[in-house]
């Protein structure tokens, strides 16, 4: 497999069969699609196996194999799926803001198109094991995450801590998946996850609200909504540059 053939502009809604169609139909205007990149798109599970088969902290080299279905990824008792870690959060129950959110946008399915495209990019792409009840599944669930990355990834901190969290027991289930990277510093440091929290790793940078898993998860208000849709752009362009500079410094003659 060659790392080089990876391009960090790749938007990966467009070898994923039907993503655009009838976008905008759903919420009257506010767009979803019925196909997940996640399982559909061929490039994004090349790039996820071309990109994380690499020496782990720990000093395995993870040689990761491409399957279907929930063998989708596999390295040897391990089974991955590929999940998105950027959120927009178009459901049903937050309408009331999403409409205002449309009402004050110059061109609202421009600006939504333009965080689609851009966060279905490597940058806004992860591996977790796959199974019922998993972190991809449970981080969705759970309404004290609400599939918030930044929220996840305290989680997984605190489990490095041995502290308690909203997630412990679904990332404790994983432990030897997690036991992989050895620390957090390690965890954060083979996906290139720098600009998620402080220099010196002891801390998650969160986008909205100050970490409280009992504040309310979602936005509030139309600034905070564009607040939190800037600061998802801003993280997958920053990672997305640290993978293309780890592709370049160490795969390039």
């Amino acid at each position: 497999m060659d790392i080089q053939k990876i391009n960090v502009n790749f938007d990966f809604t467009i070898d994923t069969p039907r993503f655009w169609d009838n976008y905008w139909d759903f919420m009257n205007g506010i767009g979803r699609s019925a196909v997940d990149p996640d399982t559909a798109s061929p490039m994004l599970k090349k790039y996820q196996q071309i990109l994380w088969s690499k020496e782990l902290p720990n000093g395995e080299v993870m040689a990761l194999k491409a399957g279907t279905g929930a063998k989708y990824l596999t390295w040897k008792d391990f089974r991955f799926g590929s999940d998105s870690i950027t959120s927009s959060f178009r459901y049903k129950k937050n309408r009331s803001l999403l409409e205002q959110v449309q009402s004050c946008l110059p061109d609202y399915r421009r600006y939504m198109e333009n965080y689609v495209r851009s966060s279905y990019t490597i940058g806004g792409e992860i591996i977790f094991p796959k199974r019922h009840g998993g972190i991809n599944q449970t981080r969705g669930c759970n309404q004290l995450i609400s599939d918030r990355w930044d929220r996840t990834l305290e989680c997984i901190r605190k489990f490095y801590n041995g502290e308690e969290s909203p997630l412990y027991q679904t990332l404790l289930a994983d432990k030897a998946f997690f036991d992989l990277f050895v620390d957090f510093k390690g965890y954060i440091d083979f996906f290139f996850l720098q600009d998620c929290v402080s220099k010196d790793y002891t801390s998650v940078e969160f986008y909205i609200g100050n970490g409280d898993f009992n504040e309310y998860p979602f936005p509030q208000s139309v600034d905070q909504y564009t607040l939190w849709i800037e600061k998802t752009l801003e993280f997958v362009r920053l990672r997305n540059e640290r993978i293309r500079k780890e592709v370049e410094d160490n795969y390039t003659e």
